[in-house]
């Protein structure tokens, strides 16, 4: 078997290393080619991607071949339409040892997207049947379930070719803000749980910087513990996001939130991070503002240390812990589950539409910064979560949350104009 993209992870990362990547994916192939050499040539640590186009996401595969026939733009790379040859020759320019490449794609009907991996012999992807269907669109969780069962299934099969195939959760990164820390790990480990027991047994379990470092730290740990204690196997890792929300305009802003990502990601033992850049606010970045990215994201890791641990019993371990319980009651196979719990409202996602969730939580940016409870709806955790004096939900105040990290971020950068690290002279250590 070889060396799969979970044990290179395992591997590379962690106790103070950190493994960076972007999220790119062009639908030209020459820039995608382009995109991975640059990614592997890039002085850190780093790990491939190819993110898939939107049309490949939702299964539109007859608007991919109208868009390649008339030489139209495409916002990711289509690995299902192009021809096999032309995706093996994209590779070649830097998926090998030391370099292993995953597929990020958004879909929750991707059983066409596995196959095509499985007969590439791409071993690495993500997403989940709730994180891959809530945020995204209105496709029935029920369905989604089903669909992902299925992929899930189809890609464990890659290791009667040698290949461990692995599989990362969206969970952590449910609507990337606005959502308090205890749902967003519960999510991540009951996906994780999930593609362990439909036959992937290498995992990482995500987690999305939120808005307060302390907190994010917390969490973190909270992550940790409870996959030690529920998944069966040892081959998992954790991967930090950089934050997934409004993003700041400024470089220096944006430089400081993903240089603060780095800093949790190495102080809370994740051994993995996937890095914004500084055009996150504005348009799809280019390749080298993707390497600038990984390369800061790497110095910052750097210099920076593990924190103490924030302690075993802290109330986002408490929470995460009562809602996973609670959804793994409801029966032993763990999609019904899943399906019982949104149901009942043991899982409700504050702001989210999808017509599966009962929307009758709500979070909110409390004055210290943390991500706070406003309503649990009927989330099993009222009593640990305590309460908090309800505001009433307008336009203008929603706004205000939404936009607190980019205002904040913004407004450091501009009153301290803050130097980025100079470059140091480390090696890749990926080759």
């Amino acid at each position: 078997m070889s060396e799969g993209f979970g044990a290179f992870v395992r591997a590379h990362g962690g106790e103070g290393r950190l493994v960076v990547q972007p999220r790119m994916g062009f639908g030209d192939p020459h820039r995608m080619r382009e995109g991975l050499a640059a990614t592997r040539a890039a002085d850190a640590l780093t790990v491939g991607t190819i993110t898939l186009d939107a049309h490949t996401r939702v299964g539109h595969l007859q608007a991919v071949e109208r868009a390649l026939r008339d030489g139209s733009d495409l916002n990711g790379y289509p690995i299902v339409s192009h021809e096999e040859s032309v995706t093996r020759w994209v590779l070649s320019a830097a998926s090998g040892p030391g370099f292993p490449v995953q597929v990020r794609h958004g879909s929750a009907a991707p059983a066409d997207i596995f196959r095509t991996l499985t007969r590439l012999g791409l071993g690495a992807s993500e997403g989940g049947p709730v994180s891959y269907c809530l945020p995204y669109g209105r496709t029935p969780l029920a369905e989604s379930v089903r669909n992902w069962r299925e992929s899930c299934e189809v890609f464990a099969g890659l290791r009667e070719r040698g290949v461990e195939p692995h599989l990362e959760t969206f969970g952590g990164c449910m609507l990337g803000q606005l959502c308090p820390p205890s749902q967003l790990i519960a999510i991540s480990v009951l996906e994780a749980l999930f593609f362990i027991r439909h036959g992937v047994r290498s995992v990482s379990v995500s987690y999305a910087q939120q808005t307060h470092p302390g907190q994010d730290r917390e969490a973190v740990a909270a992550l940790r513990r409870l996959c030690g204690e529920l998944l069966p196997t040892d081959d998992w890792h954790v991967v930090v996001y950089a934050y997934m929300g409004l993003y700041p305009v400024t470089e220096h802003g944006a430089y400081r939130l993903l240089g603060q990502a780095a800093e949790l990601a190495v102080a809370s033992g994740a051994e993995r991070l996937i890095v914004k850049t500084v055009a996150e606010s504005r348009r799809i970045p280019t390749i080298e503002e993707n390497v600038a990215a990984l390369e800061y994201a790497d110095r910052t890791a750097a210099l920076t240390g593990r924190a103490p641990d924030p302690g075993a019993d802290t109330q986002t371990y408490r929470e995460a812990a009562a809602l996973t319980e609670a959804v793994l009651n409801l029966h032993p196979d763990i999609g019904e589950a899943l399906l019982r719990a949104f149901r009942a409202g043991y899982l409700d996602i504050p702001y989210c539409l999808h017509p599966d969730n009962r929307g009758e939580t709500r979070g909110r940016i409390g004055d210290d910064g943390r991500l706070l409870w406003e309503r649990t709806g009927a989330l099993p955790i009222g009593r640990i979560a305590g309460s908090h004096r309800a505001r009433p939900v307008t336009s203008a105040g929603l706004l205000e949350d939404l936009s607190y990290m980019r205002r904040r971020f913004d407004e450091v950068a501009v009153e301290h104009r803050t130097p980025l690290p100079v470059p140091g002279t480390r090696g890749t250590g990926a080759g």
